[in-house]
């Protein structure tokens, strides 16, 4: 893979991704964190580390799940690999949340580690597909 592909390929995961959080977190979910975590909620958005998460985060997917899938020309392998990574990915924060923070709520660990997976399996499946579409 060159340079310019991974940036494509980059690019899709990154719009995807961001997309993506952004309608849970700012709509689907928004009621669910914030009756369960508005406690440790901040009232305002600090942009900066969390437009660095998902630069770092989609390029992990890229490099760790959709590169391998790609070279074994396996969609089930993004998917699922992008499952898997989601979920420990996510897992880092909300088991250490779960173990450190007094009163985080168990229920909140588990939702977002549910979305965890399912937001990098996607994120994964469109940018594999995005490949294979010659992008």
């Amino acid at each position: 893979m060159t340079v310019l592909q991974f940036l494509k390929l980059y690019g899709v995961g990154t719009v995807v991704c961001f997309g993506l959080d952004l309608v849970w977190i700012g709509l689907v979910a928004r009621g669910f964190y914030q009756r369960h975590l508005g406690q440790l909620l901040r009232p305002d958005v600090r942009w900066v580390p969390a437009v660095l998460f998902y630069l770092l985060y989609v390029a992990a997917l890229v490099v760790f799940v959709v590169m391998p899938a790609l070279e074994r020309q396996s969609p089930a392998r993004a998917l699922l690999l992008g499952a898997f990574f989601g979920l420990a990915a996510y897992a880092a924060y909300d088991l250490t949340s779960l173990a450190l923070i007094k009163d985080f709520p168990l229920v909140a660990a588990v939702v977002d580690l549910a979305w965890g997976a399912t937001l990098s399996a996607v994120v994964c499946g469109a940018v594999y597909a995005a490949a294979r579409a010659g992008l």
